[in-house]
């Protein structure tokens, strides 16, 4: 069968994507192999309608409410490989090759956090990158910041917001003196000591054995593409601040008839944003099926 159009990822970006082409009566498939971003955190915060909800339970529903227009078909496994094949595209998913005029590519990142022992196994629970998704539950106790490189001054100077603040260097950011100031005019605590581990529920303990407990601690990760097909299709990428995302023209990447969305398209993102980003991908990949639109 060939489709109209194919999804590859299931998350929040890809079922909005998929949504919008549903309701436009294409027929359509959308591959998953339950890897979202956020899986590992409890609740869900600042999505309007669903603040607080897990976000297992929130994909759950928008999945269901997709699976309701008998034109979508659901593939559970993971998309390996991508070709152009004549005018279309095929994408093996397991033993299976399924085959689409259009792909949408909302395959995501992989976080690659700082080399602190301890802060992997807290990550998404304790351990955190957005203040607007997780800072209000802080409950405006002490938070900490850990530089991962020059974009974590953005994260010392916006934390205070949510509650006294910590800015842990670790050899991995030296702020200058203007920079100094901005942050004690923001009451920052700058501490040089670089860390050991975090232990604990969330207390970081520095080289000199001193311990400092925390209600959370935000750091800003590095991200790499958690699959390989966009680099198989040719597509280019742009380089971010956290590392590299697809270049996109209208939604579109630079392989025509490759549309992308959610966080594998963008420097910076979040559940609401990838929500929107992915209704736009999905509202574009259908006008690109129009003839002579």
């Amino acid at each position: 069968m060939m489709f109209d159009a194919l999804i590859v990822g299931g998350s929040f970006a890809g079922l909005s994507a998929a949504l919008q082409l549903a309701r436009a009566r294409r027929r359509i498939a959308v591959v998953d192999a339950g890897q979202r971003r956020n899986r590992f955190v409890e609740a869900s915060h600042g999505f309007l309608g669903q603040d607080g909800r897990a976000p297992g339970d929130i994909v759950a529903d928008a999945r269901a409410q997709l699976l309701a227009y008998p034109n979508v078909s659901w593939h559970e496994g993971l998309a390996s490989v991508a070709r152009r094949r004549g005018e279309g595209f095929e994408v093996d998913v397991g033993g299976d090759t399924l085959q689409a005029r259009r792909l949408v590519l909302a395959t995501g990142v992989i976080d690659d956090l700082p080399a602190v022992e301890g802060l992997a196994e807290r990550w998404g629970r304790t351990v955190f990158h957005c203040p607007y998704c997780h800072g209000h539950e802080l409950n405006e106790g002490a938070s900490g910041v850990l530089a991962s490189s020059p974009l974590s001054m953005h994260h010392a100077l916006m934390l205070p917001d949510w509650g006294p603040t910590t800015f842990f260097l670790n050899g991995a950011f030296e702020p200058d003196d203007a920079q100094r100031q901005a942050l004690a005019g923001r009451g920052v605590t700058v501490e040089s000591t670089p860390i050991a581990r975090v232990v604990e529920a969330m207390t970081v303990e520095l080289m000199d054995g001193r311990r400092l407990p925390l209600a959370g601690l935000f750091t800003a990760t590095r991200t790499r593409m958690a699959s390989p097909l966009a680099e198989q299709l040719g597509c280019e990428f742009e380089q971010g601040p956290a590392g590299a995302y697809l270049r996109r023209t209208m939604m579109e990447t630079t392989a025509s008839g490759v549309f992308a969305c959610g966080d594998a398209a963008m420097a910076f993102a979040n559940v609401a944003i990838s929500v929107g980003d992915g209704a736009m991908t999905g509202a574009a990949t259908h006008r690109s099926l129009i003839p002579g639109f």
